[in-house]
């Protein structure tokens, strides 16, 4: 058996976790919209057209912000085919994913949307197709009062009060080839700042997010945030970075080591931000929106077989498995570890692409297994984290070296007296014995465990089998004088809660 102990003291922390941490993500992508969270025909479909059954799901989730419209899409979209009445919206061409786009769902259908949900939108202008002029006429439409155009037009199309929306991404992954609109880093980067000076003129209080590398292994990071922070800088409230994992190749160790590689691309971006930052002799630090993670690769080789435009097609629906699911928790993991300067994260995305939430269009909705750790950590992450000091057994991979088998993060609520611990066992055949010291911590009383994992790694939910992986409550994690003892079954997800309630 191997083991494991980590060191917490509540004096000693990384930071409190921002509420924004846990938000999700729409695209006009595959069946994200039509026929995921807006299906007017389906029976669950409330007035608005949009499904309850998913409605619900997301709630569960308790996803504060939640991003939109793309993702790629964004690059070639017009806001203005999406609003207004439906029967006088103009079908379109979809170049990013090669599909046709109805806009029978755009922003004011958004808007009332995440009322719905009970999220928050973070909405992303066209910097691929389009201009300054364009961003700061959505941000008069949506949020400037009345008596100017754009404002009267939302007026007309039922809307009197503004939507108020504070949070804005500046286009989407323009240092990628495959953009609509690809810019190297000073075109840009002065594109962005230009869009942020007007946009900030129309809405002073809007916080705006300006894109970074949209991957660590792109050829141009750090060189891309250094020029495109040249001229964004004191406009700009957060950069953006993206990373996505998959395991093509069956190797399952190194699979779960990629969260460390996340941790990586947080921390040198991070650093980037402070050289921009020290430039410019400047107290101010730029915050770090991680608005697009997820494991993707599953429906790499069927996304090819779909033919092109057709509205709404099946792209990108990656049937996620328990091994998926511990990734997914590691890189949850990651991000509250970093929650000091990652202040808004999207899981990319919420439903039927690379999504926690599954459906079948005219039928059911279901939870996938990597929608489990969202939950814990959304439910139980809110409060701050604390440093931790770990010795655990290390392993390596082709990629990394002296991987840790623990793979932990601890969140501390000091109002409710409770400390948990999210913990992954990344040995997949030896349990690992876990003892975590708590000598400055008042006493706890009581413990709760719960457990995803499954025999099978590649065991998987669906339509026929919704609850084929899901969490188990444990017995066995101790309360002793030197702290807490639990021991991690192989290739485990853990969530353990300390608090001193009786």
């Amino acid at each position: 058996m191997l083991t494991a102990q980590l060191t917490l003291d509540p004096d000693f922390t990384i930071g409190d976790t921002d509420p924004r941490l846990f938000g999700g993500f729409i695209e006009h992508l595959g069946r994200a919209v039509y026929g995921g969270i807006y299906e007017p025909d389906h029976p669950a479909a409330d007035s608005s057209g949009f499904r309850t059954d998913v409605l619900a799901l997301v709630r569960e989730l308790d996803m504060p912000i939640t991003r939109y419209p793309g993702g790629n899409f964004v690059s070639g979209y017009r806001w203005e085919d999406g609003v207004g009445p439906r029967d006088q919206r103009p079908g379109r061409l979809e170049l990013a994913w090669k599909s046709i786009e109805s806009n029978a769902f755009g922003t004011n259908e958004f808007v009332q949307w995440c009322e719905q949900a009970r999220t928050t939108p973070l909405l992303a202008v066209n910097l691929g197709s389009r201009d300054a002029d364009a961003a700061r006429h959505l941000v008069e439409y949506c949020n400037h009062p009345s008596g100017t155009a754009w404002s009267d037009l939302r007026i007309a199309h039922g809307f009197p009060q503004p939507h108020a929306i504070k949070h804005w991404c500046l286009g989407n992954e323009m240092d990628g080839d495959w953009q609509i609109g690809h810019k190297d880093a000073t075109t840009y980067g002065r594109l962005a700042r230009d869009a942020a000076r007007s946009m900030k003129l129309v809405d002073p209080t809007i916080e705006l997010v300006v894109c970074g590398s949209s991957g660590r292994s792109m050829p141009t990071f750090g060189q891309w945030e250094l020029e495109v922070l040249e001229h964004t800088f004191d406009l700009v409230d957060y950069l953006s970075l993206h990373t996505y994992y998959g395991n093509p190749a069956q190797d399952t160790p190194a699979f779960l080591a990629k969260p460390d590689l996340m941790g990586d691309f947080i921390e040198e971006t991070v650093a980037l931000c402070d050289a921009a930052a020290a430039k410019r002799a400047t107290r101010k630090r730029l915050m770090l929106a991680f608005d697009e993670w997820n494991v993707w690769f599953h429906s790499w080789d069927q996304d090819k077989r779909v033919t092109p435009w057709q509205m709404a097609p099946p792209l990108g629906e990656d049937v996620y498995t328990m091994e998926d699911a511990l990734v997914v928790g590691g890189m949850l993991i990651t991000l509250l570890n970093h929650a000091d300067r990652v202040k808004i994260a999207c899981l990319a995305q919420t439903v039927n692409v690379i999504a926690p939430i599954m459906t079948r269009t005219g039928g059911p909705a279901w939870r996938q297994t990597i929608f489990h750790p969202v939950s814990h950590v959304s439910r139980f992450g809110r409060g701050t984290v604390l440093r931790q000091a770990i010795q655990s057994p290390t392993y390596d991979t082709g990629e990394r070296e002296s991987v840790p088998y623990l793979h932990s993060a601890c969140v501390w609520d000091p109002t409710a007296a409770t400390l948990t611990v999210f913990a992954l066992n990344r040995s997949l055949d030896e349990p690992l014995a876990l003892q975590v010291g708590l000598r400055a911590f008042p006493p706890f009383s009581a413990a709760t465990w719960q457990v995803l994992r499954d025999d099978d790694l590649r065991a998987r939910n669906g339509e026929h089998e919704p609850d084929r992986v899901a969490p188990l409550t444990r017995e066995g994690a101790q309360i002793q004088p030197d702290g807490l003892h639990a021991v991690l079954e192989p290739a485990s997800w853990n969530v353990i809660r300390l608090s001193t309630a009786p």
